[in-house]
């Protein structure tokens, strides 16, 4: 059983692999609601947030290579990064479906987030805001 204070709580971003960044920017640019607020055209990684305070994001990531197997990924918040991976680390059905591809480390952007692939190779991204990081000494 996993501690009722530690858990998933909302889809953060998603994260779609581009070739062409500069095409990306300016579709995603004329849709309303969608606020260019990191990167941009000349960047290989760009974020727009959709819809004015609402802390959702979507994310383009430069993919030169074929990525058409791989749709980027999904972001989920959590309340704390460290005690969930732990907790998927030590469950048997997830570490026997899933793998995980680095421990939780700090970004940045300020995150701090671990990459895990699904049963279909899908990549999940589960991240908390450093901010809300405690260090215990």
């Amino acid at each position: 059983m996993y501690d009722k204070l530690v858990k998933v709580y909302r889809i953060s971003a998603v994260t779609l692999f581009v070739k062409n960044m500069e095409a990306s920017c300016k579709f995603y640019s004329a849709i309303p609601g969608f606020e260019l607020v990191c990167g941009g055209i000349f960047d290989s990684f760009t974020t727009y947030q959709i819809e004015e305070g609402s802390k959702i994001y979507l994310n383009l990531e430069l993919r030169e290579e074929d990525s058409s197997k791989d749709f980027g990924r999904i972001i989920f918040h959590t309340s704390n990064v460290d005690d969930l991976y732990a907790f998927l680390k030590k469950d048997h059905t997830i570490s026997k479906l899933g793998s995980f591809e680095n421990e939780p480390t700090n970004a940045p952007w300020g995150e701090r987030f671990f990459h895990m692939r699904d049963p279909n190779g899908y990549q999940l991204s589960f991240a908390m805001p450093i901010k809300n990081i405690i260090h215990v000494t």
